[in-house]
């Protein structure tokens, strides 16, 4: 973002933002559905979302906890899927250069959306309002549909006779999808789900969701092997800008 940058009217960073925090806010049912399922209940489904405010990690959460897991493990899971969010707050710290005092309440914000917004801006200005405007209309709706969706589980019963217990992970791939877009996050989130399914008959219900997490640094070493030769070689061919053509003209 810079001085020189296309400005962008503040009507259209408004209508983005609430357009994603309407989008994604109105999920936050299912995950109200999902949580009472587990067996958590109103006031603790609603804490969740009040204070975690990560969809990814709550999902996460009490989908271990509905299949029975250890709540430790379960709560690991959760923890290594949110940590992501402190990168993003390194790179919106920069971005939005927002006062000391704001910022302990506006990293409770900083998730997936709300950082896509504001990295999509091409000012500071606009960043500033794609991020308040996501942020608040996400967390405002988020927090609302986790509360009707407990409400709605409850009056329903027994969710998994309706099917709805598929509403976590549904969501959760939902959420997911949007992210993989380069050919070595595809292959992360490939091998992730692989053991995932393959240790799930095995394993204690969390656990496989902890060992799926060691596909992360798998790919990245295999791409690391696979792509040092290729630059290696590629730097080897490439004169540079003083290669033999050059050196030989400057004689």
């Amino acid at each position: 973002m810079t001085a020189d940058s296309t400005e962008k009217p503040d009507a259209s960073v408004v209508r983005d933002a609430l357009g994603v925090g309407v989008a994604v806010g109105l999920s936050g049912f299912a995950f109200g559905v999902t949580s009472a399922g587990s067996g958590l209940g109103l006031l603790q489904t609603c804490a969740l979302s009040l204070l975690v405010f990560t969809g990814a990690s709550q999902f996460a959460l009490v989908g271990a906890l509905a299949a029975g897991g250890n709540p430790f493990t379960a709560a690991a899971g959760a923890f290594f899927l949110g940590v992501r969010n402190a990168f993003y707050g390194l790179r919106l710290s920069q971005v939005l250069a927002l006062p000391r005092a704001v910022r302990p309440f506006a990293a409770q914000w900083v998730i997936d959306e709300t950082t896509a917004v504001t990295l999509a801006q091409p000012t500071r200005r606009a960043a500033r309002i794609g991020f308040t405007v996501t942020g608040l209309s996400l967390y405002v709706l988020w927090n609302l549909t986790t509360l009707l969706g407990a409400l709605g589980a409850k009056a329903i019963g027994d969710t998994r006779a309706w099917g709805l217990d598929a509403a976590g992970p549904a969501v959760f791939l939902a959420l997911l999808a949007p992210m993989l877009k380069t050919t070595t996050e595809r292959a992360v989130a490939g091998l992730a789900v692989l053991l995932g399914l393959t240790l799930l008959p095995v394993l204690p219900a969390g656990v496989p969701v902890l060992v799926a997490a060691l596909a992360a640094p798998v790919a990245l070493f295999v791409e690391g092997r696979r792509g040092g030769p290729e630059r290696r070689a590629a730097a080897a061919v490439s004169p540079g800008p003083e290669g033999p053509e050059d050196v030989e003209e400057n004689r």
